[in-house]
């Protein structure tokens, strides 16, 4: 059976997220911003249009935001979380495959359709996502994931597309492949596109059309691979079941610079608990947990960062076990006089949370805690996060570390406080 692969991609998603339940937001310049209000995270076409970089910081363009009317939000990651997960549900009854491939990105298989108008198909899909959700998509068709990628990106581009773009029927792939600079194509880092420029090897095609042996001797099995998918082998299957993360991160920047342990530990403990949220979420369990916070790096006068690593006598996903772990590390690294800008946590080790060996000396019941942490997710899940927290985490008064979204819209599908109302 022939492989084709389709690559469906919301459109500026957290713009859109927004735009689904303000529909005035249509047509206008909006801009999203990274936590603490931050940097540009996303931005319309509009606002691309005037000339908004990825990444600006916010504080330097607060002229062209007067200026030209710019609708600016807070990131709302409780929404577009529950957004993409809609999205992925939709997408799903269109194909008996699909890979996940990030918050708004998700392969196809469509091999079972290979003799159909799979541009038709396409555009039913497109049309499906946008009635049943409300969120624009662009799906790019062809026989390779790396392909896709880039008819993906050519139907973005083109409005002669429709949003969609089947490679596989297109009549002149070398002009299609010829339009996407190398440094865009899936798999070229900036330092592997630095090299091929200096090559001479500028877009898709010039790398497709590249000497093998070269690009291998340069590149390793990956060049390789991927000028197999430029020209039309598959390489890289559907991951339906990913692996096992090698580890889990959270961390963020303070709004303000903190001396007091107290509300540090209040941070710390904070982000204790929403990793081991997506340790559940993802079925596994921590073996080594990482405690780190450093002081503000740009202040080189007064420059403090240290990390403490504890290795977790039986790997767990409990909160309460890990806040205590957690408590224990950052004790070790504070130091007196600094004032912190920023604490994390990270979770290394993992395994699958399915049958874990015990530790000799606990005396932990682990079966009341799995259902007590169940019970937990539960409620968050239906009534809101953190409707359930743990006292470690701070009753909310003077937490100078609390993440600033001003402009924030509100928890639309997620908190029954927050639903539209029809006026």
């Amino acid at each position: 059976m022939t492989k084709v692969f389709a690559l469906v991609d919301c459109n500026n998603f957290y713009v859109s997220c927004e735009r689904v339940f303000n529909p005035g937001l249509a047509g206008k310049p909006v801009i999203v911003l990274s936590n603490n209000d931050g940097c540009a995270v996303a931005r319309s076409n509009e606002a691309k249009a005037l000339g908004f970089r990825f990444g600006v910081p916010a504080f330097e363009i607060q002229a062209l935001i007067k200026a030209h009317d710019i609708q600016v939000y807070s990131s709302n990651y409780a929404l577009y979380g529950d957004m993409s997960r809609r999205v992925m549900e939709t997408l799903a009854r269109f194909a008996p495959e699909m890979e996940i491939y990030s918050i708004d990105e998700a392969f196809l298989d469509l091999s079972e359709w290979a003799r159909d108008d799979l541009a038709a198909y396409g555009r039913r899909i497109r049309s499906a996502v946008q009635q049943w959700t409300g969120i624009p998509v662009s799906v790019g068709i062809a026989e390779t994931k790396t392909l896709a990628k880039i008819a993906n990106r050519l139907a973005k581009r083109s409005e002669q597309t429709g949003g969609v773009l089947d490679l596989i029927a297109f009549s002149d792939r070398d002009r299609a492949l010829a339009e996407v600079e190398v440094d865009d194509v899936w798999g070229i880092g900036r330092r592997y596109a630095e090299f091929l420029n200096r090559n001479g090897i500028l877009n898709a095609r010039q790398l497709r059309d590249a000497d093998r042996d070269f690009i291998r001797g340069r590149m390793g099995v990956m060049g390789t691979r991927i000028l197999q998918e430029l020209m039309g082998f598959c390489c890289y299957p559907l991951e339906e079941n990913p692996p096992v993360k090698k580890g889990i991160t959270v961390s963020r920047s303070f709004k303000a610079e903190i001396e007091s342990p107290a509300q540090l530990g209040e941070a710390v403990a904070t982000y204790v608990s929403r990793g081991a949220e997506k340790l559940r979420r993802e079925n596994v369990a921590a073996g080594v947990l990482m405690v780190f916070v450093m002081t503000n790096r740009f202040k080189q006068e007064r420059c403090y960062c240290n990390l403490e690593t504890i290795r977790l006598p039986v790997p767990t996903s409990d909160t309460a076990e890990l806040i205590r772990y957690a408590g224990e590390g950052l004790r070790a690294i504070y130091r007196r006089g600094y004032r912190y800008k920023r604490a994390g946590v990270m979770f290394k080790d993992l395994v699958s949370a399915g049958p874990i060996q015990a530790g000799l000396f606990d005396g932990r019941d682990r079966l009341r805690s799995k259902k007590l942490m169940q019970v937990l997710d539960r409620v968050n899940t239906r009534m809101g996060a953190g409707t359930l927290l743990y006292a470690a985490a701070g009753l909310g008064k003077g937490q100078d570390w609390r993440t600033a979204f001003k402009k924030r819209s509100p928890a639309y599908t997620t908190n029954w406080a927050q639903l539209p109302t029809a006026a």
